[in-house]
């Protein structure tokens, strides 16, 4: 693990040198952990870190992500503060990576709680509105007041088993303890209704915020979740109340995508959605849910980062994320549109993105539960395939507003770009997810 950690951390010595110098050794670093043998739990174990099969995915998840929050805010290393923006990022990358290999439920949750502060910086630093202040707050307040109990219940697990260590905490259930410890996942994700501090941190956060958010900063609670539901024993029944709120809730996000006319708000609700469906595998406890979930996981961190990046271009142009101003893009940009359609059928799981596959193995799990929660997942899925039908119908088609809209330039669709191009070819590595 140092082999990652220290080029993370000497890499963020170099803050005033040229953007696309740091894009470059991040590639290097990337195409340098593509070649990496990972299979199993201990690969690359020293000083208290190590890379399994989901942690893995997951770090390579953040560095691509953090990569491509380079290339979207480009105009931002044209100001005097590149220098601190660049720092935040560097500072947010090395605790998500650190928070992904730890072997440690102490230090998890040291740089769980450690990854708010930098990004609450980049909503109050770098956001567009001055009501950024109140989704600082929000942000803030939901994700720190959830994981108080998770605190508790960690003082809770030392002493009864006087380990810390992920694989050899095992616990008798405890309806206090189980909901200590999934309080913070739940808000995190977020689960349907604890979710309200997520529209607005999107709406008012910088592209890189938005993408950071959705890409990685959720995908922590779908890993605590994976983490933490191995310590208690005979958690099923529980898990089962949970996976109905979810379920039901997944209806509840997807009815309020239909009603909403700013596009951020949109695509944060969508993302709702799709990590119920996430929460509903990992609580399942198969290997045809887990492993959909992980799918699932890496395809919505590409798609949702790639879909804001979609609305910031057109927010940066008609200066509104309203759809009903944004109407008949297909007119003035083309090639621009042809993203937004494979972005948005990426959203609704058509092949081959990795959403697809991972809805497959989730249906494939949620059989076991009969008709009931086919019927569920299948409206479920009916809402999100509408949802992004709505989305690239409304946006795309109609009568242009006539509002000046500035070409798209290499760099832009370079970013889109490598958005799509691991989540619809990544489906022929799948076998490389099979040691979960």
């Amino acid at each position: 693990m140092m082999k990652l950690i220290f080029p993370l951390l000497f890499l963020s010595l170099s803050l005033p040198c040229n953007w696309w110098i740091l894009v470059s050794v991040f590639f290097m670093i990337i195409f340098m952990m593509i070649f990496y043998p990972v299979c199993g739990f201990g690969t690359f174990y020293s000083f208290g870190f190590a890379l399994d099969m989901i942690s893995y995915w997951l770090v390579m998840l953040t560095l691509w992500i953090v990569l491509l929050m380079f290339i979207a805010s480009f105009s931002v290393s044209l100001t005097s503060s590149s220098c601190y923006f660049t720092g935040l990022l560097m500072v947010l990358n090395i605790i998500l990576v650190l928070c992904f290999s730890t072997t440690n439920l102490f230090m998890f949750y040291i740089m769980f709680e450690g990854s708010i502060i930098p990004t609450l910086f980049l909503i109050f630093g770098w956001g567009y509105q001055p009501e950024r202040g109140m989704a600082g707050i929000y942000f803030l307040f939901y994700t720190l007041f959830a994981s108080l109990p998770m605190l508790v219940s960690i003082a809770w697990v030392k002493y009864s088993v006087f380990t810390l260590f992920f694989y050899l905490i095992r616990l008798d259930f405890n309806i206090y303890l189980y909901l200590g410890l999934l309080l913070a996942f739940l808000v995190k994700v977020p689960m349907a209704f604890l979710h309200y501090w997520l529209p607005s941190a999107h709406v008012e956060a910088p592209i890189s915020g938005s993408m950071i958010l959705a890409g990685v900063l959720l995908k922590l609670g779908c890993y605590g979740i994976y983490k933490v539901m191995f310590f208690i024993n005979n958690n099923l029944t529980c898990n089962a109340y949970i996976i109905c709120i979810s379920a039901f809730g997944m209806v509840y996000a997807g009815v309020l995508c239909l009603y909403q006319i700013d596009m951020k708000s949109l695509v944060a609700y969508s993302s709702v959605f799709h990590m119920g469906m996430v929460i509903w595998g990992f609580l399942m406890f198969n290997y045809f849910g887990m492993l959909g979930s992980i799918l699932i996981v890496i395809g919505h961190g590409l798609c949702s980062s790639g879909l804001f990046c979609l609305v910031n271009l057109c927010y940066e142009r008609t200066c509104t994320r309203s759809i009903y101003i944004n109407k008949g893009l297909i007119t003035v940009a083309p090639v621009l549109s042809m993203f937004w359609f494979m972005f948005c059928a990426n959203n609704m799981a058509s092949p081959f993105s990795l959403n697809l596959f991972g809805e497959v193995l989730i249906i494939g799990g949620v059989a076991s539960w009969g008709i009931p929660g086919l019927s569920l997942l299948a409206v479920s899925s009916f809402l999100s395939c509408g949802v992004s039908i709505y989305l690239y119908s409304i946006t795309q088609h109609g009568y242009y507003s006539g509002h000046p809209f500035l070409p798209v330039n290499v760099r832009e669709y370079l970013l889109l770009f490598v958005h799509w191009l691991p989540l619809n070819f990544m489906f022929m590595m799948l076998d490389s997810f099979y040691c979960i």
